[in-house]
């Protein structure tokens, strides 16, 4: 199926802007949660990286960004670990 630029931007802007979840933003819109995700790394603006120069409230709002990455990042390794626990288990 074919969607508009109109769509994909106003789909990508309920994860941006609206801060909803991937899934949330796919299920709004009907599309799958792959892509979601693939319009919103086409469309989205790219997270400025704080350089030299940044202010210290552009270093706390990285900071924050960084530490739930990191969060995010720290759960899908646990989740990964416990799906391979499980298969090796199930496998003769």
């Amino acid at each position: 199926m074919s969607y508009t630029d109109d769509l994909k931007r106003d789909a990508v802007r309920l994860v941006t802007e609206q801060k909803c979840s991937i899934a949330a933003a796919a299920k709004a819109v009907g599309v799958s949660d792959p892509t979601m995700r693939q319009w919103v790394a086409q469309i989205a603006a790219p997270i400025p990286v704080c350089g030299p120069e940044a202010t210290i409230d552009e270093l706390r709002y990285e900071n924050r960004r960084l530490k739930a990455a990191l969060k995010r990042a720290e759960l899908e390794c646990e989740i990964l670990k416990k799906a391979t626990a499980f298969f090796a288990r199930e496998s003769p």
